[in-house]
């Protein structure tokens, strides 16, 4: 499968904003300021956005992406920091539409979710989004409604700082990463929800079990397997959908479009990285230089050098880099289940390349990345048995080592929850699945420290503990086992402080999104570490973070796994006065 994913991947087209306009079909319309090697450019504070069908043809078949303005990914939208924009975006779709404004602080009727902050845009509707900028910094936009986010309705914001910012470059690159797949999403939703390790190639084989019998011993060895077996899952399920059916893309660009930055020797470059994905997390590194990170999600960072950077779906990082002594570098971001990858290139002139690294091994998980071992797991039936209003003591204990982490009521004997962590720790310096010991420095959030102190200072007056949950056999999704069409919203009220403790109760990494308002993620003792969009919440950890409940009205609260949200681990956020 290695060697045809890596052909196949290679030879892969380009999208309507490269193929069609490298053939002279496609003209920049008249508004889109040109910005050499980026994206069409829409800046100022007044915009006219529509969606729509575009023809693309991205693996070498003809398609119809769902497009913003005709292009993919849609334009950059450059704002200012305390200019009001006004943004009107028309329905040329036969179906309803949304735009949301993806980590951007504004009034609870614009956020642009169907159902929570307004009724949608109706076909041949329009509807006026309108609020004062109040940050700076990189972010995203994409649709709210149905699937339509994996097949091409998103698009990068920058927005300019009103003060200097701590950091200088000469060049300012957004790089945008994403997934495509030639079939129709709804198809793809489908086959996992029939057998949800359909695009996983990588099941473990008899050769697999003589080698970890050499190196485990057989009783060992036999163990691991039963163990899997009876949980109906695979070390090797790392990514729901992989380069099967998926081509990753950099900035609407295959692999083979290598996408270019131009640079001058010398020059330190801005790149804005978003992982504006459905389903696939991203390793990222450009071999031969290393990243200087300066901000996340938005947010300006203490400065720190690494080498790699694993980028969940919807978060950003702004790095800069100091090409010099060669003449090309490899962008190169593999998938995290290492089945493909996105890759473009930063040269001195249009037309060079560097050399592409080869995939990383496949890696596995491992029980200890789920929090529980063996002997754990062999308790399981017991634990669930419990009377779980005899364990709500135990709050207090969940995540110190070697202590038992209680469990909701609501995922005892529920047919959509398949495992529960025991023994959840942070994390928070754990480079992940596959990028531990890889001889590469490797952000870790532990890494992450704003560069301011915690915007709000108050101690939490409250905790709310959620589960993350699901079922892979079924593909059934949820937070404590409920989802989201059977679930209150979550009630805060309005001007508290609250902590937020996510329990992952999963074999898979979620990116959680809370909308309208900061998450300020802690470390392990409850101190502030970073302001945040979204956060990742990878199997068999526990984290915190802070929310201050300043914003009226309903929110959206999801992992940004869209197979996921759509499965179910959704909340509405009701924050009332």
């Amino acid at each position: 499968m290695h060697s045809k994913t890596s052909r196949r991947t290679f030879v892969k087209g380009l999208t309507a904003g490269g193929l069609l306009a490298s053939l002279g079909l496609w003209r920049a319309p008249a508004w889109a300021v040109v910005s050499p090697g980026q994206p069409n450019v829409l800046s100022g504070s007044d915009f006219e956005l529509y969606i729509g069908e575009t023809p693309v043809n991205i693996t070498g078949a003809p398609r119809t992406a769902m497009t913003i303005n005709g292009s993919l990914p849609g334009p950059l939208l450059r704002w200012r920091e305390g200019d009001t924009v006004t943004l009107r975006v028309k329905n040329r779709l036969s179906q309803d539409t949304s735009i949301h404004w993806h980590g951007i602080i504004l009034p609870a009727n614009m956020d642009g979710v169907p159902g929570l902050s307004f009724h949608g845009i109706a076909p041949d509707g329009m509807y006026e989004y309108r609020f004062k900028v109040q940050q700076n910094g990189t972010y995203w936009y994409h649709s709210h409604s149905g699937l339509q986010e994996q097949v091409g309705v998103y698009g990068p914001i920058v927005i300019d700082a009103k003060e200097p910012e701590p950091f200088q470059y000469d060049r300012d690159y957004v790089v945008m990463l994403s997934d495509w797949s030639d079939e129709d999403p709804a198809r793809v939703l489908a086959k996992l929800k029939k057998q949800s390790d359909y695009y996983n190639f990588h099941q473990r084989t008899l050769g697999d079990f003589i080698a970890d019998v050499s190196e485990q011993g057989w009783s060992a060895a036999v163990a691991d397997r039963k163990m899997w077996a009876e949980m109906n899952m695979s070390p090797t399920d790392l990514a729901d959908v992989s380069a099967y059916t998926y081509t990753y893309l950099m900035n609407g660009r295959a692999p083979n479009g290598n996408w270019t930055g131009i640079f001058q020797p010398g020059e330190k470059l801005r790149l804005r990285f978003i992982n504006g994905s459905a389903m696939s997390y991203f390793d990222l590194r450009i071999p031969g230089l290393k990243m200087t990170v300066v901000a996340a999600d938005g947010q300006h960072v203490q400065s720190v050098s690494v080498d790699e950077l694993r980028i969940a779906v919807a978060e950003t990082y702004d790095v800069i880099v100091e090409p010099a002594g060669a003449e090309a570098y490899s962008i190169f971001a593999q998938s995290m289940d290492r089945s493909g990858y996105a890759r473009g290139t930063l040269a001195v002139r249009e037309g060079l390349s560097a050399p592409v690294p080869e995939l990383d091994p496949r890696p596995l998980i491992g029980m200890g990345d789920m929090g529980m071992d063996h002997s754990q797991m062999a308790g399981m039936d017991d634990m669930a048995g419990m009377d779980h209003s005899q364990m709500s003591g135990m709050d207090d204990m969940a995540g110190m080592s070697g202590q038992m982490q209680p469990h909701p009521a609501s995922e005892t004997n529920n047919p959509l929850v398949d495992m529960q962590t025991m023994l959840p720790t942070p994390k928070l310096a754990d480079p992940g699945i596959g990028l531990r010991e890889n001889g590469r420095r490797v952000l870790t959030y532990a890494d992450l420290r704003s560069s301011f102190a915690d915007p709000d200072g108050r101690e939490p007056s409250r905790t709310l503990e959620l589960h993350l949950t699901g079922h892979m056999e079924r593909y059934a999704w949820s937070f404590d086992g409920i989802k989201f069409s059977d679930a209150e919203p979550l009630r805060l009220t309005y001007g508290e402080r609250l902590r937020i403790t996510l329990v992952n109760d999963s074999m898979m990494a979620h990116p959680i999104h809370l909308h309208g308002m900061w998450s300020d993620l802690e470390d392990e003792h409850g101190n502030f570490m970073v302001r945040k969009h979204t956060i990742n919440i990878p199997p068999g950890s526990r984290r915190s973070y802070r929310v201050t409940a300043d914003a009226l009205g309903r929110w959206a609260y999801h992992c940004h796994l869209m197979f996921h949200m759509e499965m179910g681990m959704f909340r509405e956020v009701r924050v009332d006065e």
